[in-house]
């Protein structure tokens, strides 16, 4: 008899939830949910975030913008941003498979750094799969999706040259990274 009403108070709780305003988050809170919306945004794991943020602490200038700037110039943000997949996910598969040269040289990596003049483009094998290109490729080349302006896009080719390392004002996401900065100097 006891299950009956602890499970119908249980059920009267679920109800009343959505009613009752929602608690303020946190302090904590607030930067533990940036951090993982930039990780989630990213696709990055805990582990590989945190090198980043090392690094972006090392090097000279705002740490926040730093890190946004490393994060912008991993290969598999670039393949994404340059319009050659549908996701990050996808280019991390992409260029995991082998079909991504950077500077005429195969790499694997996704978390590979970008530098000012790298050519990016797609293997040739890859250039001969008549359905890939298709239903990926030339797909979201298509669609009016503007290419940071830190890149040049040669659709014709199906590749991308990096002209200029990105600044804040390239990430157009809604990303608070001082908070991220704030929660892990802690």
């Amino acid at each position: 008899m006891k299950r009956n009403n602890t499970n119908k108070e249980a059920s009267d709780k679920k109800q009343t939830a959505g009613k009752q305003p929602a608690k303020k988050m946190s302090e904590f809170g607030t930067q533990l949910f940036e951090k993982q919306k930039v990780k989630e945004m990213y696709g990055m794991k805990e582990r590989q975030f945190k090198r980043f943020f090392d690094k972006a602490i090392k090097s000279k200038g705002a740490t926040g913008e730093t890190l946004l700037s490393l994060l912008e110039r991993r290969l598999d943000n670039v393949v994404y941003r340059l319009k050659l997949s549908i996701s990050r996910a996808q280019s991390r598969q992409i260029i995991v498979h082998g079909h991504v040269l950077v500077n005429g040289k195969k790499v694997h990596s996704p978390s590979y750094l970008v530098t000012i003049d790298d050519e990016i483009s797609l293997m040739e094998n890859v250039q001969k799969k008549e359905k890939f290109l298709e239903q990926v490729i030339d797909k979201r080349l298509n669609i009016a999706i503007k290419v940071p302006e830190w890149l040049e896009l040669n659709k014709k080719e199906r590749s991308g040259k990096v002209l200029r390392l990105p600044i804040r004002s390239d990430v157009q996401a809604p990303i608070e990274e001082h908070l991220i900065v704030e929660l892990y100097s802690k």
